[in-house]
């Protein structure tokens, strides 16, 4: 699937939606709009940042997700004593010919798993720093390419303080999504233990990696006016304004708000951007961007309630220029 007009590419992304959810369902019960959000940031080629407390099967979440995709998958588990080199890949001497040679890392994949991220300290962290943002590795003076497509899923547990490293505004900026991983409803917990009552049943792929880059660089076919572009600026520029707020979205930030709205139009069967996709969206881009004054948070405000009203101030109409 070398290209892919407008028809033809909404109608595949929901198909794959569709299949997707069902693979996935079988194996996690009850995280079908994590799924979704996971799947659109594939699509805009962005990373994502899982968080939850343990036991929500964010890891079987990960892994079930590059199985339906067809993804090479890996998994580094991030811990204080994890080197950058344990992640990207060093030179090591082979004993043969005397000679050294390049031995790749886990980041050379199509799909990684950067498990508690947080609990390693920022000089590890920052070896991913190069591969989310420009889809290389520098090792020893040398730059490699990394496959396509290329995604970083991270987790951290937002309730331990003790032990861990705070990811920096820099490396947060990274990430197109921050996603919530909660609990699952009563029925959904009551089909999980239905369904670990029995063996579970091996995950096939239900697309290529080939597929999903295609459908990567088709996404900015999708249509967009102006007017929404101007609108997605105003509420990026809203949220550096706002009285409640220390930092708000930067440019990055408006970049991936447009081409996850694009993605979510195709995700509901859509060629055309509507303001309702960009509102379902912005509390994920915009949330782990945003840092509320300590003061706002005391008054019981919490990111959620700001961003509410970073919509609300914004006409969906712009107003006409007399």
């Amino acid at each position: 699937m070398n290209s892919l007009n407008l028809p033809s590419l909404a109608i595949r992304v929901r198909e794959l939606r569709q299949r997707v959810q069902g693979v996935v369902g079988r194996v996690v019960v009850g995280q079908t709009q994590v799924a979704d959000q996971m799947l659109m940031a594939l699509f805009v080629s962005g990373h994502v940042l899982l968080e939850g407390v343990p036991g929500t099967a964010k890891t079987t979440l990960c892994r079930t997700f590059s199985s339906a995709l067809g993804l090479h998958f890996e998994r580094v588990q991030f811990t204080p004593d994890l080197l950058p080199s344990d992640v990207t890949g060093t030179q090591v001497l082979d004993r043969q010919t005397s000679n050294f040679v390049l031995r790749k890392g886990p980041v050379f994949c199509q799909l990684l798993l950067a498990d508690e991220l947080n609990r390693a300290p920022a000089r590890t962290q920052s070896c991913l720093l190069e591969a989310m943002q420009e889809r290389q590795v520098t090792i020893e003076g040398k730059t490699l390419p990394l496959p396509f497509p290329f995604m970083v899923l991270a987790t951290q547990n937002p309730i331990e303080q003790e032990g861990v490293y705070r990811l920096p505004e820099a490396q947060l900026d990274r990430f197109l999504f921050r996603i919530h991983v909660g609990y699952p409803g009563r029925d959904d917990e009551i089909g999980m233990l239905e369904l670990h009552s029995k063996p579970i049943e091996q995950v096939s792929a239900v697309c290529t990696a080939e597929e999903v880059t295609a459908i990567q660089r088709a996404v900015d076919q999708v249509f967009c006016t102006l007017e929404l572009k101007s609108y997605i600026i105003d509420l990026v520029r809203q949220s550096r304004t706002n009285p409640d707020l220390l930092l708000g979205a930067s440019p990055r930030a408006a970049i991936y708000l447009l081409k996850a709205s694009r993605v979510h139009a195709l995700l509901e069967g859509r060629e055309f951007v509507t303001h309702a996709d960009v509102q379902s969206i912005l509390l994920p881009v915009l949330g782990h961007r945003l840092i509320i004054k300590p003061e706002s948070e005391m008054d019981g405000q919490t990111i959620e309630s700001v961003v509410q009203r970073i919509v609300q101030a914004i006409p969906v109409i712009p107003p006409k220029q007399s």
